[in-house]
């Protein structure tokens, strides 16, 4: 495992300092990895959903997709039984 020093203000330290009291995260470093681990998520996440959007501008959906999907949307309210 490759270790990594990073420099924090004051306050973020405080703050990571807190989670580890109440329980959120064993250690500092262990806050550390899950919020980088997050930060990577987050920015995995976004390039799908760009991807996506770039998918439908290249090939949008036709009219009779957009009403099939309409229509099942309808249908699957009318069975809810409230």
């Amino acid at each position: 495992m490759i270790q990594i020093a990073v420099r924090l203000d004051d306050e973020l330290v405080a703050q990571v300092d807190r989670l580890v009291g109440i329980g959120v995260v064993d250690s500092r470093s262990q806050a550390v990895r899950e919020g980088l681990r997050a930060l990577v998520d987050r920015q995995r996440r976004c390039a799908v959903g760009e991807a996506i959007v770039e998918g439908y501008r290249r090939l949008p959906q036709t009219d009779d997709e957009i009403a099939w999907s309409d229509e099942a949307t309808a249908a699957m309210i009318a069975e809810e039984p409230w």
